[in-house]
């Protein structure tokens, strides 16, 4: 099985993610938002699977920084998407890509019983 993370290295949870991932002896590839960007066909792919709300991270402090112009324009699925390519940190990370679908957010259980 071919897993793909995409995140920022030093965010937390892409850390614990990876980790997991390690210890339970699973190959994957990873994606930096910060230095490879996001795909924006891919933002798109993960937006019509997951929703709008499920990708964008509104907790983040770049979230808090936009402008209440941008915040509005984050909740349509096809305006996020330009967002998210400008602030990648927006992103809720880490999305994992697996040949059983897509996974946001790290939650052990749910990659338990999706990825082993």
């Amino acid at each position: 099985m071919t897993i793909h993370l995409h995140g920022i290295p030093n965010c937390d949870t892409v850390k614990k993610a990876r980790k997991w991932l390690d210890a339970e002896g699973l190959d994957y590839t990873f994606h930096d938002f910060k230095k490879e960007g996001a795909d924006p066909a891919k933002l798109e792919q993960w937006i019509a699977a997951k929703g709008v709300d499920t990708v964008v991270n509104r907790r983040g402090t770049t979230f808090r920084k936009l402008s209440d112009e941008e915040k509005v324009l984050s909740q349509d699925s096809h305006k996020a998407v330009a967002l998210l390519v400008q602030h990648p940190s927006m992103i809720k990370r880490p999305v994992v890509e697996h040949a059983g679908g897509i996974l946001i957010g790290f939650k052990e259980d749910e990659w338990s019983q999706s990825l082993s």
